[in-house]
């Protein structure tokens, strides 16, 4: 089991404090952890062997499987209504919560606990790690004001993994499903240029139980939504998201997007720090591996590619062109 690959940080952004008087997480008393019944394969969804083999696991999603006991995710669903004060909005989502972990310590614990870490590198069948940017851990999604759209419009994520859970009851709603396509990104983008969506029969609705059932999902890899409710409906999931800690893999991440949602104060000294990780494991790697040898050029290209994340996140930082928030949908 992977511990953290970057150590939740100790002291908070300006702006933010900790909620008062949480009951403390408990392992013993708020999680009530189980595998998946069943694993489906990013090749089951189109994916090729080339694609898959650079990818931070070949898992593409799991079915419902329980996470929390009914103290924890009744604690979850009094932290997540609590945190619904400081909801922002976005192209592709009404109401959401970033940065939850820095107000909440029940949801950080509870996102960065090892056995709950144990248990994902399981599932995936990699070794991963509780997400590097805390703005990734706890993601918070309310039911829009606005019954005509979506909880989360048709996406892929900008991280490679993570697991969806239901905060409120799923059993007890109008609409709302979680839903995933199954086919590739390729298949999905070519689907949006003729203005459509997936057809139905390649779209699948895991029967969520209860509050605190979770999927896992390669959420970078497999194209998802939260589907519009039928019917008012308090509908809350949290989205909590991990990293493998094989760095010689690809990223697979958009940090960009997030220059559209997340607060500045947060996110910049998050996505410097993840680049920063990447970059020292890979020149880790490169002092334990790399040999003697006359080809300059051949020795500065594999110096280039270790520090290939500091470099792209230098220029991204820098550019302030216009940039879109991606999704599949253009209405």
């Amino acid at each position: 089991m992977s511990v953290e690959a970057v150590p939740f940080p100790e002291s908070q952004p300006n702006g933010y404090s900790w909620f008062p008087d949480e009951p403390v997480f408990d392992p013993a008393k708020h999680l009530a952890l189980e595998m998946p019944e069943s694993i489906r394969y990013l090749e089951e969804f189109g994916y090729s062997a080339e694609e898959i083999k650079t990818k931070a696991s070949p898992v593409a999603v799991s079915s419902p499987f329980r996470v929390l006991s009914d103290k924890g995710a009744q604690v979850l669903l009094e932290t997540a209504r609590a945190l619904r004060a400081h909801a922002i909005s976005c192209e592709r989502i009404e109401n959401m919560v970033r940065g939850g972990c820095y107000r909440s310590r029940f949801l950080r614990d509870l996102c960065i606990d090892p056995s709950l870490t144990q248990l994902m590198c399981d599932i995936y069948e990699s070794d991963v790690a509780p997400h590097t940017m805390p703005l990734h851990l706890g993601h918070m999604n309310f039911s829009p004001d606005d019954l005509s759209k979506a909880v989360d419009k048709w996406h892929h994520d900008t991280l490679p993994l993570d697991f969806v859970m239901m905060v409120t009851d799923p059993t007890r709603l109008d609409g709302g499903q979680f839903e995933y396509f199954v086919g590739t990104k390729a298949e999905m983008a070519e689907l949006a240029k003729q203005g459509k969506t997936p057809p139905r029969n390649r779209v699948e609705t895991p029967p969520f139980h209860g509050p605190g059932y979770t999927i896992a999902l390669h959420g970078n890899m497999v194209v998802h939504r939260g589907a519009p409710l039928n019917s008012p409906g308090e509908r809350i999931s949290m989205v909590n998201g991990y990293v493998s800690t094989n760095t010689t893999l690809d990223d697979q991440h958009r940090h960009k997007d997030l220059t559209l949602v997340d607060d500045p104060e947060c996110l910049y000294a998050e996505w410097a720090k993840h680049s920063a990780w990447r970059a020292k494991e890979r020149l880790n790697t490169l002092v334990a591996s790399l040999e003697f040898n006359a080809d300059r050029q051949a020795i500065a290209d594999e110096l280039s590619d270790a520090i290939r994340d500091v470099t792209e996140t230098i220029d991204q930082m820098r550019d302030t062109g216009k940039h879109e928030m991606h999704h599949y949908e253009k209405s």
